[in-house]
């Protein structure tokens, strides 16, 4: 476990880089005194695949899971390692807990800075729902069950490519030449299935900067909808679990 250490950094750093971009596009769109006010979905859909790429190219080092969907998918797909070539851990629960911690921690940050970014324009926002979207996702429809199949699906989706791309870099993760089709796989999830929840896809994209905009002083926040909160945590381990466990006899004769 000597490489651990160089692994939580690589995630904690990646996911924090990955989260500031991510909300940060949010915040251009959705805050109205930016200048990217009303950019549209497709503007937030690049702009987080965008930040998938950067997430990536930084934190190679751990394998660039940023996301515990994924490590827990890879892992039930029998990974035995996770990082890179030179920071390979043993794939145990010290390891998965410590990847997953690094994950929310770093997303927390990310989100601290993008309000640090915005802290202005958090000030001037008069509706509390658009500075709780900058942050965490929410339904366009509100129905547990349903946005909770949504996540699955679109995580499943995410997940099932990144073990695919990951078995040509090892299996404990991704490499930087896969940060450009990581990025594009993002933007296409969201430009497919993100209408109906905003597509976390991660659940420590949703949880870390959720429990930013509860601790921050945010001006006139309002609530930070904890009764939704568990779908996008939940829908994304069981969508990264499940492409994890069918990725074991389907990857191999199509890939």
């Amino acid at each position: 476990m000597d490489h651990l250490g160089t692994d939580f950094l690589s995630e904690l750093v990646g996911t924090a880089l990955l989260v500031l971009l991510g909300t940060g596009v949010v915040a251009n769109v959705a805050l109205t005194k930016s200048k990217g006010f009303n950019g549209g979905t497709l503007m937030v859909n690049i702009g987080w695949g965008l930040a998938v790429f950067a997430g990536v190219i930084v934190s190679y080092a751990s394998g660039a899971h940023l996301n515990p969907a994924v490590t827990l998918g890879l892992w039930a797909n029998g990974a035995t390692h996770f990082g890179g070539a030179n920071t390979q851990v043993d794939v145990n629960a010290l390891s998965i807990l410590a990847f997953i911690a690094a994950q929310l921690i770093g997303a927390i940050i990310g989100a601290v800075f993008t309000w640090l970014a915005y802290k202005q324009h958090f000030d001037e926002e008069p509706e509390p729902a658009n500075k709780l979207g900058v942050f965490s996702t929410g339904p366009s429809i509100r129905s547990y069950g349903w946005n909770l199949v949504t996540e699955i699906i679109g995580t499943f989706v995410l997940v099932f490519v990144v073990i695919g791309f990951s078995r040509n870099s090892g299996g404990g993760g991704l490499d930087a030449l896969a940060a450009l089709p990581v990025a594009l796989l993002v933007i296409g999830i969201g430009a497919s299935l993100g209408g109906p929840t905003g597509y976390a896809i991660n659940p420590a994209r949703d949880l870390g900067p959720r429990i930013a905009h509860f601790l921050l002083p945010i001006k006139g926040k309002g609530s930070s909808d904890w009764s939704y909160s568990w779908v996008p945590v939940v829908g994304p381990i069981i969508g990264g679990i499940l492409a994890g466990l069918l990725a074991i006899p389907l990857l191999p004769i199509l890939t």
